[in-house]
């Protein structure tokens, strides 16, 4: 069974990380740090800046190299829902 990932972000989506719609029901889309109370936590993000941003997450946490780490962003981020719409 494929698990479920945040249509932001990427990260496995578990009852704990849930975002939230606006009503505090879970959004089963996006994790609480993408989404909350029914909104972008960061409206204004760029696919681009998102790809940036979690590329030098997991350099810094997963002790992966850049490039690798923008190879995996690169092909997983554009297919998601969040940047499909863009």
């Amino acid at each position: 069974m494929k698990k479920q990932i945040c249509q932001s972000c990427g990260i496995p989506l578990e009852n704990n990380n849930f975002g939230t719609n606006a009503d505090s029901s879970p959004n089963k889309e996006y994790c609480k740090f993408c989404y909350k109370a029914g909104e972008f936590v960061l409206p204004a993000l760029t696919l681009e800046t998102q790809i940036e941003r979690l590329s030098e997450m997991a350099v810094k946490n997963f002790s992966m190299s850049k490039i690798d780490a923008l190879k995996i962003t690169n092909s997983t981020l554009p297919d998601l829902l969040r940047w499909q719409q863009n």
